[in-house]
């Protein structure tokens, strides 16, 4: 299997198992990569899932050996006729050339990044709600070297993430861009020590998911629908969805708390 699941309470990892080509995705992985995804969103026990690749590599783009096996074939043309019309409807919930680019979750994801996470692997980095790079790890856009553009979300989700210019840039010249810069600039969250990103990762998602849950949906869900919205629009979006939550769980949390709980800012006695 090129794709498997570990479970842990709430918690998923979605573990991408191509080392032979540095996890890099062909239709059979992009599709197991998909449903994987889907089970995680569809399921009520799964909270958080954590996505890694195996063997030391977060995954290296799209598989450019099967690509060139496609030029001219029956099989390409079937694969990119596919492609274009999941685009032409405009569809979000459809499979991606690297799988689940596309997909809309409505519960978070962690990217746990080890090694390369270059092209389309990069591309997938940044369609999670947060990364954790090894101090080893790089992003890059490889697929400049060979006339392959980013079509799973790469110039949408890069700009948003690190601004206009510094994607251009990164974009244009395919360059590798190590842990610490990711850092620096936006493109991941945390650096952690080499071999370490999946635990940092999973621990991360487990501190997570332990908060009750609606409100934290909703506040992610703010988040990431208030870009590009009016600051006027953000907040009756804000308000809209957070009321609902506190009203839900809020109000039991505050008497928690009235009652002498996460005093001080504690958050182990919640």
């Amino acid at each position: 299997m090129a794709v498997s699941v570990e479970k842990d309470g709430p918690v998923w990892t979605v573990i991408n198992d191509r080392p032979e080509a540095r996890n890099a995705a062909d239709p059979e992985t992009a599709e197991a990569l998909y449903r994987a995804f889907l089970d995680f969103d569809a399921d009520e026990d799964a909270q958080v899932a954590v996505f890694w690749g195996k063997g030391g590599h977060f995954c290296a783009g799209w598989d450019l050996k099967f690509a060139a096996s496609l030029n001219g074939s029956e099989a390409g043309e079937s694969e990119f006729a596919r492609l274009a019309l999941s685009d032409a409807r405009g569809l979000h919930d459809v499979r991606a050339a690297m799988g689940p680019s596309r997909l809309q979750m409505s519960k978070p994801v962690i990217a746990a990044v080890e090694g390369a996470a270059v092209a389309g692997g990069m591309e997938l980095a940044l369609w999670a709600d947060v990364r954790v790079m090894a101090e080893t790890a790089y992003m890059g856009v490889y697929c400049r070297r060979w006339g392959v553009s980013l079509v799973d979300g790469g110039t949408v989700r890069l700009p948003r993430l690190v601004g206009q210019g510094r994607a251009l840039e990164i974009a244009m010249t395919g360059r590798k861009v190590e842990a610490d810069e990711c850092l620096s600039i936006g493109l991941c969250e945390k650096v952690v020590p080499e071999g370490e990103a999946r635990a940092a990762a999973e621990a991360m998602a487990h501190e997570i998911a332990r908060f009750p849950l609606e409100a934290m949906l909703a506040d992610r869900r703010s988040i990431l629908d208030g870009q590009g919205l009016s600051e006027e629009e953000a907040l009756r979006r804000e308000w809209a969805r957070g009321i609902g939550a506190i009203a839900n769980q809020g109000t039991a949390g505050a008497g928690r708390f009235a009652a002498g709980a996460g005093r001080s800012g504690d958050f182990h006695d919640i």
